[in-house]
């Protein structure tokens, strides 16, 4: 019952999105992060017998969740437990070569920073998991516990941008020497007491920047995204369309920067006067800047803020350089 409530929220940047992908009734649509079914639920409602979505999620939970709430559109949904990084493979094994739409809503979900248990929220003392897979081998637990001094360096600088990374490692390093950390409650408290009093007050959770970066690490977040970006705008048909919310700037640079290079790949230098070197261009962005939370969702759900919505249009002349 505590699943199917928290997931009946309304998704961020709901009304947005289903206006960017611009649903045709017999089309087919993938949702790589399909979470709850939020925005699965406004693709299917859209499509008559002959439209089908897909939906992938690697959370057993959400899969489960979004089949109980999607229900009523059996029919034309097949939901697989996945990555989205293999949405080719897993629309190949449907029979399906390519789609009209795809949508990736990145991050957490609020459902499962809801859930204490999970060890997503430094809002809930729990054991140290943070695992959208939970088949995964690799866990926070194992990250805090057994990585060196300078791999947490890199993951808290790089992925949570965090000015007291160093202090934060120290404490943790002198903390499991004598214990391994288990909870989050007790990695709350290391990284409390590394950042100074005048800067908790004003800052925020002290935890925030922390636990978004081990969180990240754990699931290869980035690591995926950029993998994947590509591959899933090669899966669109013709004026095709795909979109992406972002909740921090890390995954937004990287979906502004791919889409710009699949809007101009070419890499020949700037002085020649004919490309030679083939690259044509995939397609290219619907909208210039991201598309923003309303004041009033931004409201009604703070956790939207931060989202970003960023859209891609498969270039529809089949002269782009692809074989088939």
């Amino acid at each position: 019952m505590g699943i199917r409530m928290e997931f009946a929220h309304k998704s961020v940047l709901f009304d947005e999105t289903i206006e960017g992908l611009k649903i045709k009734p017999q089309g087919i649509y993938l949702d790589g992060t399909l979470g709850g079914g939020g925005h699965s639920g406004g693709i299917a409602a859209r499509l008559t017998g002959g439209g089908r979505l897909i939906g992938i999620d690697q959370d057993g939970d959400a899969i489960a969740a979004a089949s109980d709430r999607l229900s009523e559109y059996s029919e034309r949904i097949t939901l697989v437990r996945d990555n989205y990084s293999n949405a080719a493979r897993v629309l190949s094994e449907l029979g399906i070569c390519r789609v009209d739409g795809i949508l990736l809503d990145l991050g957490v979900s609020s459902w499962q920073l809801d859930q204490g248990e999970r060890g997503f929220s430094y809002r809930f003392d729990a054991p140290l998991d943070m695992r959208m897979d939970t088949r995964q081998a690799l866990s926070a637990k194992r990250i805090v516990n057994e990585y060196p001094e300078t791999e947490l360096l890199r993951v808290l600088r790089e992925y949570g941008e965090e000015p007291f990374a160093r202090k934060i490692v120290r404490n943790i390093l002198t903390a499991r020497e004598k214990k391994p950390i288990e909870t989050t409650g007790e990695l709350n408290e290391l990284i409390r007491t590394a950042i100074p009093a005048k800067m908790r007050a004003t800052g925020g959770h002290p935890s925030k920047r922390t636990f978004q970066a081990i969180r990240i690490e754990c699931n290869h977040e980035l690591e995926v995204l950029k993998n994947s970006l590509e591959m899933m705008i090669r899966l669109l048909n013709p004026d095709g369309r795909i979109c992406v919310i972002t909740f921090h700037s890390l995954e937004d640079r990287i979906v502004k920067n791919l889409f710009r290079q699949m809007e101009n790949p070419c890499t020949c230098p700037p002085d020649f006067p004919v490309c030679v070197c083939g690259r044509k261009p995939l397609g290219k962005t619907a909208i210039r800047k991201p598309i923003l939370p309303s004041p009033e969702e931004m409201e009604e759900n703070p956790r939207s803020k931060s989202a970003k919505l960023r859209i891609f249009v498969r270039q529809a002349d089949e002269a782009s350089g692809e074989s088939k």
